[in-house]
């Protein structure tokens, strides 16, 4: 298997989990004020998490292939347009042909907005810098809800893993 082709579908199941904790996260009683919930007065709140965890896979995807996209960096206002983001995402990456991608070895060149600039391989830039950027503001996301109060468990982060699950012998 592909750097590329590992990394997509790691990217679709992030935005799955996603989408499956801001669907849960619509039923809290503190409704969409949980947007502005943080886990520490330093941190970026709910709708950011969410926002740079879509970002993440974005700024890949158009890194690695190639296309053009400017992510949307407007506040996340509601769970119907966190979700109308996320569903646009995931059919970005599903209509991502991991063949369009650079070669493993090629030269990934960024500069981020605090000026710090980095030089990696494209499976370097994939495997320590994207999917790991994308993990943690997933898990930011995650947290803030959990702080909140909702019923979250390791199954609602790694959801994804059930379509493995063996059936058990009767």
């Amino acid at each position: 298997m592909s750097y590329a082709t590992a990394a997509l579908a790691t990217f679709a199941n992030v935005l799955g989990t996603l989408d499956h904790i801001v669907t849960k996260a619509e039923a809290h009683a503190k409704g969409e004020g949980l947007l502005e919930s943080r886990l520490a007065a330093d941190m970026f709140p709910l709708h950011t998490q969410i926002r740079f965890t879509i970002d993440q896979v974005d700024t890949a995807l158009a890194r690695m292939g190639r296309f053009e996209h400017k992510s949307d960096d407007s506040p996340i206002a509601s769970f119907a347009d966190a979700h109308a983001r996320i569903a646009a995402a995931k059919a970005r990456v599903a209509a991502t042909d991991p063949g369009s991608w650079p070669g493993s070895t090629e030269a990934v060149d960024f500069t981020l907005p605090n000026g710090m600039s980095f030089l990696m391989r494209a499976h370097e830039y994939c495997r320590d810098w994207t999917i790991p950027q994308a993990y943690f503001h997933l898990m930011a996301a995650y947290a803030i809800l959990r702080m909140e109060g909702l019923p979250l468990g390791k199954i609602d982060y790694v959801g994804y893993m059930l379509q493995y699950m063996k059936q058990p012998v009767a």
